[in-house]
């Protein structure tokens, strides 16, 4: 346990000192050394608990008027057959892979 925690205080003393992308590389070394399953799911649940707060964060409400425009080209294109089915479209994306 000595040993982690002196690796780990190292770890922190060399992160103060790097620019940002030396620390991202570091960090995914040193990701991809962990065994433990549960750190790892720690780090995977605050990598998504904090991409889902900046997406929400950068969230801008639309207008009416713009939702009323995007209505209008909907009934639009259906109008003009630009439209497709879901069966088609199910079957169009089982192709993607």
């Amino acid at each position: 346990m000595k040993h982690f925690v002196l690796l780990s205080i190292n770890f922190v003393i060399k992160l103060i000192e790097m620019d940002l992308q030396t620390r991202k590389i570091n960090f995914v070394q040193e990701f991809l050394r962990l065994r433990n399953i549960k750190l790892i799911e720690k780090l995977e649940k605050i990598l998504l608990e904090d991409k889902a707060k900046e997406y929400e964060a950068n969230l801008k409400p639309m207008s009416v008027d713009n939702f009323n425009k995007m209505i209008d080209k909907s009934i639009d294109d259906a109008k003009q057959g630009k439209v497709v089915n879901a069966r088609e479209l199910k079957e169009s994306v089982k192709k993607w892979k």
